[in-house]
């Protein structure tokens, strides 16, 4: 698979790091006892990361059945288990280091990465919680790490509401975090203007997707 990307000037040299997330990562409160941290920038030269992700890591066209007919998943679509080496080690130091900074409040690891690819500004995600498994019933965390080109991600309180809009792309970081799961849903629109490939990676502990 080749996609072409347009670099961020300000991401390009040195190899991949994650910066320190004590005192740089800002949270904010959503009511309900919902919150989302958010740190741009967290991944430092994460276009090198990036262009791992676009190569042949298994990325999968999945399928979903749509009223009375079957339509194509509009992203590419990878889950890396409890046992899988991810692609990247970057990757691996990343999980490490949200494992360290969210244990006391988590209480445990983050065990999978599931990740999507959105190859352009078609590709998208319908407004959506995570709420299948222990999300549905339980406080939990969702972290994301962003590669590539910026595209927007749109909270909303469950069942409609005002949008608050955060830009992710190119290292940026943004947890979800409580009760965000069962009481806002998230999305990532559709872009009207042309934008280069962008990955998604969630880490989610047990349980959770």
């Amino acid at each position: 698979m080749v996609l072409a990307h347009q670099p961020s000037m300000w991401d390009v040299l040195g190899e991949p790091s994650v910066r320190p997330l004590a005192g740089s990562v800002v949270r904010h409160a959503l009511g309900h006892g919902a919150w989302v941290d958010h740190l741009p920038g967290w991944v430092q030269g994460s276009d090198a990361v990036l262009d791992v992700l676009l190569g042949d890591i298994g990325w999968r066209a999945d399928r979903r059945q749509m009223y009375d007919r079957e339509v194509a998943v509009p992203r590419l679509l990878r889950w890396f288990g409890p046992r899988e080496a991810l692609p990247h080690p970057l990757l691996a130091d990343a999980r490490s280091a949200l494992d360290a900074y969210y244990a006391p409040e988590l209480g445990e690891p983050f065990v999978s990465a599931g990740m999507c690819l959105y190859r352009d500004g078609r590709d998208s995600v319908a407004w959506h919680g995570d709420r299948v498994g222990r999300g549905s019933s339980q406080d939990t965390v969702v972290a994301i790490v962003s590669f590539g080109s910026p595209r927007a991600l749109l909270l909303r309180p469950a069942g409609g509401g005002r949008a608050l809009r955060f830009p992710l792309g190119h290292g940026d970081l943004l947890v979800m975090g409580g009760s965000c799961q069962r009481t806002w849903e998230h999305a990532v629109p559709k872009a009207a203007q042309a934008v280069g490939p962008r990955v998604s990676v969630q880490f989610r502990p047990r349980g959770v997707a």
